[in-house]
């Protein structure tokens, strides 16, 4: 017998762009949410003009970037700027269990779709509202992306080394905390709902969410009123401790060394060379106060190793060590095949990608994942089998750009359609 997928039946109207929203319900859809990702033609989501690019060739629908992030959903091109788009909207809100949406606040209320207007015609509605600094405040009408959320919640100041300016970390970094957390509330909120038979509003600042891993220098301050700042790759309780270079061309491995038993693993691992016998790499504090030379001594040995060999011989003698993976290695990470983790799709237009498979697996139910929907490519199903339209109403719809088409894109990306 088939198995049941964990979140078959459930349904997701999905308005949200760009990443945090997405990846959100990217994680219902693969576990068998029925997930209808709402775009339209005539404003292009910003994911799908973000490279890479199949074959470099830059489309809305081949963004690997947007592809990865949105699996699984069923894609509907529709123009929320007219009233009878918003009616349509409004008609999937009424099908639908969660709906989610991430723009700034003033968006779903201008077109009558925010939580508000529609828990009066659907009191059991959950509908997840994800933004910048939430739906109420002196700043929640400030837009931005992950890389802003990073830097309000301190991450750039403490990202570098301390004699430079701040290095933010690759990529909006908040994006990719904040759908652990939407997700979750979600789930609550449906066994919430199967309890009480309520619905709820559930408001994220994405914000305050980041502010959770920056928990230590928040407390710090609180309590000693000191201000953390950037150290490069060092902590407080750990020396060695950092990413040193190796043989090849831009090869790393991170070694991190936290108490004097696993120095003198180190040392043994490392040939007992006569540097670590010095007075002032004994104890971690004296390791500490002379981190900078440790570092260059440490990576003057590195520096003719392979990286493989030597998170292999660290992890045998059990100090923590790891190479510093780039793409490639990723896809040649022995741990990743095993767990099936990069799996290929066929997409409609880029044909066999890879994807990111879910991170977790749930032993009773398996996922469903499939590859992410070309703009508008199940309007069909969702105009006809889910919202019950005629071939005729759909015409009237196309004809005044309601459901909006390829004729509708910009021009800079019209070329690339």
């Amino acid at each position: 017998m088939e198995k049941r997928l964990a979140l078959q039946g459930i349904k997701v109207a999905d308005f949200a762009w760009v990443a945090v929203g997405p990846i959100t319900t990217k994680y219902l859809a693969d576990h068998g949410a029925t997930v209808i990702h709402i775009e339209s033609h005539t404003r292009i989501e910003t994911l799908r003009t973000a490279s890479p690019f199949k074959d470099d060739i830059p489309g809305v629908d081949r963004s690997g970037f947007f592809a990865n992030y949105n699996s699984s959903k069923y894609g509907l091109s529709l123009n929320l700027d007219k009233p009878k788009g918003r009616e349509i909207a409004l008609k999937l809100i009424m099908w639908a269990d969660v709906v989610a949406e991430s723009f700034s606040p003033k968006a779903m209320r201008r077109w009558g779709l925010d939580y508000e207007s529609v828990s009066k015609m659907k009191p059991d509605i959950i509908y997840l509202s994800t933004c910048q600094q939430g739906q109420s405040g002196p700043h929640a009408m400030f837009p931005g992306y992950g890389q802003l959320a990073t830097a309000v919640a301190g991450g750039y100041h403490l990202s570098g080394w301390p004699d430079r300016g701040p290095a933010p970390p690759q990529g909006a970094y908040t994006d990719f905390i904040n759908p652990r957390f939407g997700v979750t509330t979600i789930m609550a909120a449906l066994d919430y709902r199967r309890r009480t038979g309520k619905g709820v509003h559930l408001d994220q600042s994405q914000f305050e969410t980041a502010l959770h891993f920056f928990a230590p220098p928040i407390m710090d301050y609180s309590v000693n009123k000191r201000i953390m700042n950037r150290n490069g790759n060092r902590v407080p309780d750990a020396a060695p401790h950092g990413a040193y270079p190796c043989k090849g061309e831009d090869r790393w491995c991170a070694i991190a060394v936290s108490n004097d038993e696993e120095w003198q693993a180190f040392c043994h691992v490392i040939g007992e060379a006569e540097w670590t016998a010095d007075p002032r790499f004994a104890h971690l504090p004296v390791r500490k106060e002379n981190a900078d030379e440790l570092d260059k001594l440490v990576a003057g040995w590195t520096i003719n190793h392979e990286a493989e060999q030597i998170e292999k011989l660290m992890q045998d003698a059990g100090i923590p060590a790891s190479v510093v993976e780039n793409s490639r290695d990723l896809f040649e990470d022995t741990q990743l095949k095993h767990r099936g983790h990069f799996r290929w799709l066929e997409h409609k237009v880029m044909g066999q990608c890879a994807y990111d498979g879910p991170s977790f697996r749930l032993s009773k139910t398996p996922d469903c994942q499939s590859a992410a929907p070309a703009l508008g490519q199940h309007n069909e199903y969702v105009y006809q089998e889910i919202l019950g339209l005629s071939d005729n109403e759909i015409a009237e719809l196309l004809i005044e750009g309601i459901i909006t088409t390829e004729d509708d894109i910009p021009g800079e990306f019209h070329a690339h359609a």
